[in-house]
């Protein structure tokens, strides 16, 4: 079958004249169509000389556009993340803030906690469409360098196999110019015309040619020509052929395929970008309004919607109830006693039960009522305090607790009952001999005003200078005969040592330690007579500034409580706060919180897995932990110890260094051991947190080396520093070597 064959129509068999499709006419032939013309230009381009270097310019753009929109989803990965990040600090700064007690609580807290979470998972979702676009940003650029490293090997050889057929072409044309040239000037001297030829005689090598010479000449040279000729058009045949038939269409065939493929990745990566945005934008909905409703996903407004402002007032109103004061009784106007002409006049001496008023003054006090830790001991002057420290119990005027709480409200002591006897049992004092004169004038004034029943003074008024009672609550009565017979006149008052009682600074007139004020009752003086509320408690049983032998002791803990409870809290809201141990904290929470610990430390309220005990502020709690080892009468590395570890730390190899402090701190006293092990191992958890709190054991060793080690002595500290940081540096950094978990 001939092409013209192959390319007519088909007929269909005559129908016959009866059917009914014979009388309808053929069908005409169909033109060829707008996308039959656009494909036979195409091929045309193709085909042509131009058709590799089309493609290649082609396959160009498509790889700078792929590099372009690469370049558009790096900066867009870049500005995402960006946000991301931003939106997270953000949450997290607002958050940590909120949470401080100085922020409202109660359904405000709630709310803005769950906002804060909704904005932390629309910057995770942020932070993921980030990362997919640095991914998409990274096939582009794969994808582009694979197209232009192709280009670049088929650029090779396509065009240079064209510019190789150029070439032969150019070198045939000028062959068949020879040619021709040499044929017409063959032809001249053939035909014998002149026309063109060069005037005078044709020489050669041997001589004068002649014209059958030349001629001939001229014919050898043509026939030259043509056979080159010919050669070069042989030449320039094959290599076209091959050109048209293989090279071209294998280039254009490949740089075809490149080009779809470059421009398919790049409409793949436009795609999958518009998926992630909407992706995007889905997940952040999603987060502030999601489709599942309930108390665990909760939109942006059902959130804002449940702040209740009238609960929140009422339960922080609620949470302030267990810090009422007392509630005070009406004011009342009692007169003065000392005003009141009636009371002076009716008052009567007072005479003690079983015996008649003293005539004169006895050198004997009760031995046991001095002694006794519970019994009153009250020392209101009825005579002068210069001539009667030996005056009996029995004769000195007493108050009921009943009536001492409707005269005046209790005081706290100040000194013991031994530092008393002893004060009176000298002869003269230098801090009181001086005041020896106003002592007698006053209690001979307050012996005139109370020499009358007790009674008396409840119903004149509150009690006035130089006859204020002790703080007790119920008088003991003086011991039995067989437990403690009373002192003789004549014999020396001897000096019972103490009970036990907490451990206090002693007072400076005698080594006796203080006992319990909360126990025992001191005289008032004359400023506190003018007081109509009690002074400030002192402590009673005192933490800071006091040894840890002593609170050992004392306290029977080795590791003393406010040691126990700081590391506690810190454990619990301070390993990821940035700059725990070297920001300072409020110094009125901190002075609050000493005072609490000296007044009582296994007090409830001093519970630290309890935020609300330490204000929130846990930066006041590591400065409290701080201040109490720097109140140590003795560092807690101990004085004893102090040039060993400076010496130790002066070890350059770490092993000798960390060895020769590991057998230091073996010999430290039991309650110095167990305090720095405790400490160490609390240190070394914050230093596994560096990351969060940026406190590295450098850090570390820079806040607690002076506080630890303490100095030598003057100048010492400025000298030593750096070697006190390197004695804390190398605990911390061999923790686990120098204390195990469970020793």
């Amino acid at each position: 079958m001939s092409l013209g064959d192959a390319s007519a129509p088909a007929t269909s068999p005559t129908p016959d004249s009866g059917s009914p499709v014979a009388a309808a006419a053929p069908a005409p032939p169909t033109a060829p169509g707008p996308n039959d013309e656009i494909k036979s230009h195409v091929q045309d381009v193709l085909s042509s000389e131009i058709g590799i270097a089309t493609m290649l310019n082609r396959l160009k753009q498509s790889i700078a556009s792929a590099k372009e929109f690469a370049t558009f989803l790096k900066k867009r990965s870049v500005l995402e993340d960006e946000h991301a990040n931003g939106l997270r600090k953000l949450c997290k700064a607002s958050h940590d803030s909120s949470s401080r007690s100085e922020h409202r609580g109660g359904t405000f807290a709630k709310a803005y906690e769950d906002m804060m979470t909704i904005h932390e998972r629309m910057a995770e979702n942020g932070t993921q469409f980030a990362m997919s676009l640095h991914q998409m940003h990274e096939d582009l650029l794969e994808l582009a360098g694979i197209a232009e490293k192709s280009r670049k090997g088929w650029k090779q050889s396509g065009l240079t196999a064209e510019q190789r057929v150029a070439d032969l072409e150019a070198s045939m044309r000028k062959s068949k110019s020879k040619y021709d040239a040499l044929a017409e000037e063959y032809d001249r001297a053939r035909t014998g015309d002149a026309t063109g030829q060069q005037k005078g005689k044709m020489f050669g090598f041997k001589g004068p040619k002649s014209a059958a010479q030349h001629e001939e000449d001229l014919l050898r040279k043509a026939q030259a020509a043509d056979q080159d000729y010919q050669a070069k058009v042989n030449t320039v045949q094959q290599e076209r052929g091959e050109l048209i038939n293989k090279i071209r269409p294998d280039t254009i065939k490949a740089l075809q395929e490149i080009v779809r493929e470059c421009d398919a990745g790049v409409v793949l990566q436009m795609q999958k970008f518009a998926s992630f945005n909407e992706k995007l934008l889905l997940s952040n909905g999603l987060s502030i309004s999601p489709l599942k409703h309930g108390p665990e996903a909760r939109s942006l407004r059902e959130c804002v919607q449940a702040i209740n402002n009238d609960k929140d007032l009422d339960e922080y109103l609620l949470n302030q109830y267990p810090r009422l004061p007392p509630r005070a009784g009406e004011p009342k106007y009692e007169k003065n006693a000392l005003l009141d002409p009636a009371n002076r006049t009716t008052i009567t001496p007072y005479v003690p039960p079983g015996g008649s008023q003293p005539t004169a003054p006895s050198h004997s006090r009760e031995y046991g009522s001095m002694n006794s830790r519970t019994g009153p001991v009250n020392d209101t002057p009825g005579t002068s305090l210069g001539h009667h420290y030996g005056q009996s119990s029995s004769s000195i005027p007493m108050i009921s607790s009943a009536q001492q709480s409707e005269t005046q409200p209790s005081h706290e002591r100040s000194c013991s009952h031994g530092n008393i006897l002893n004060q009176m049992s000298t002869p003269f004092n230098p801090q009181y001999g001086d005041s020896r004169g106003a002592a007698t004038q006053q209690a001979q004034a307050a012996s005139s005003r109370y020499n009358g029943a007790i009674g008396s003074i409840s119903s004149s008024g509150p009690p006035q200078l130089g006859a204020l009672p002790f703080q007790y609550s119920q008088p003991q009565p003086p011991p039995a005969p067989t437990q403690q017979p009373p002192q003789q006149p004549s014999q020396p008052l001897p000096q019972q040592p103490p009970q036990q009682t907490p451990f206090s600074q002693p007072p400076p007139q005698s080594p006796a330690p203080l006992p319990n004020p909360s126990q025992q009752g001191y005289p008032a003086g004359p400023a506190q007579g003018r007081q109509s509320t009690p002074p400030m408690a002192q402590p009673t049983r005192p933490v800071f500034g006091v040894s840890l032998s002593r609170l050992y002791e004392r306290d029977g803990l080795a590791v003393p409580m406010v040691v126990y409870q700081c590391i506690q809290a810190v454990d619990l809201f301070g390993l990821g706060l940035e700059g725990i141990y070297r920001l300072s904290g409020s110094v009125p929470h901190v002075n609050k919180l000493k005072s609490l610990f000296d007044t009582d430390s296994g007090s409830n309220n001093l519970d630290f897995r309890n935020p609300e005990n330490f204000f929130h502020d846990v930066n006041s709690v590591a400065g409290l932990l701080k201040q109490f080892f720097r109140d140590l009468p003795d560092p807690l590395l101990t004085k004893e110890h102090y040039a060993s570890f400076i010496e130790a730390a002066k070890n350059e190899d770490e092993t000798i260094r960390r060895d020769s402090l590991h057998a230091i701190i073996n010999s430290l006293p039991d309650p110095n051991y167990a305090t720095l092990r405790a400490l160490t191992l609390h240190l070394k958890r914050v230093v596994d947190n560096s990351s969060v709190n940026r406190m590295t054991s450098q850090n570390l060793a820079i806040v607690f080396g002076p506080t630890l080690m303490g100095t030598a002595g003057p100048g010492a500290n400025i000298a030593d520093a750096g070697w006190q940081v390197r004695v804390v540096d190398t605990i911390l950094q061999n923790t686990y070597q120098i204390f195990d978990d469970d020793d």
